[in-house]
């Protein structure tokens, strides 16, 4: 019985992988690109497909935005330079829609390699649509994966990504179905003292001393 090759898929908090590659807005030395910004590298499967093409236009539509919380945006799809051109150009000619950010030229799959977006048991040939969050300084701070035949939620990005920079800031931790201006979750007490300094505090909405909420 043939071996199924193995890829390693990065971790949470791991440096991202370095690589170069051909992209549309010209070769690309990840470690070099967009100093000081965050960034999401995301794939999918096939251009000229219908479901990448509403995925790559929700990031397109919003690159303004993410443009605003100091984020660059890199797609990736196991498709030559000729044929992301050529999808780029079709989807701005039939809908109106841009996408000017760079997408990888994977033909050789190094790039999908290197980040756990093969994943043989769903395909051997193409991407499947992964979503990595890396920081200014290069670490993987968010991952998500999806299949094949499920679109992303552009939205939950988008939160995962104010989330993110957010708890960042203001040394926080973000509770369930955190949206922009809703209370935060106080780091939990380390020691006895650290709690009971909490029990006595009445600046914070407290369900128990170890689950407090705040407004920022």
């Amino acid at each position: 019985m043939e071996e199924q090759e193995v890829f390693k898929m990065p971790l949470i908090g791991d440096q991202a992988p370095d690589f170069e590659a051909v992209t549309t807005t010209g070769k690309m030395k990840f470690s070099d690109y967009a100093p000081g910004k965050w960034k999401i590298l995301f794939s999918h499967p096939a251009d000229f497909t219908p479901v990448c093409t509403t995925e790559m236009s929700g990031f397109a539509q919003n690159q303004e935005l993410f443009a605003e919380l100091n984020t660059a945006l890199i797609g990736l799809s196991i498709d030559s330079i000729h044929s992301h051109l050529a999808w780029v150009n079709n989807v701005r000619e039939k809908t109106g829609v841009y996408f000017q950010f760079p997408i990888i030229a994977d033909l050789d799959m190094k790039v999908s390699k290197l980040y756990g977006m093969l994943q043989p048991s769903e395909s051997e040939t193409a991407a499947v649509r992964a979503v990595f969050f890396i920081d200014p300084e290069n670490k993987i701070r968010l991952i998500m994966y999806y299949p094949l035949n499920v679109g992303r939620n552009m939205n939950e990005i988008i939160r995962a990504l104010k989330a993110l920079q957010f708890s960042d800031k203001n040394k926080v931790a973000i509770p369930l179905n955190w949206e922009p201006g809703d209370k935060v979750i106080v780091p939990p007490p380390k020691t006895l003292e650290e709690m009971d300094a909490r029990i006595a505090d009445t600046s914070c909405e407290k369900v128990d001393f170890y689950l407090a909420k705040k407004q920022l």
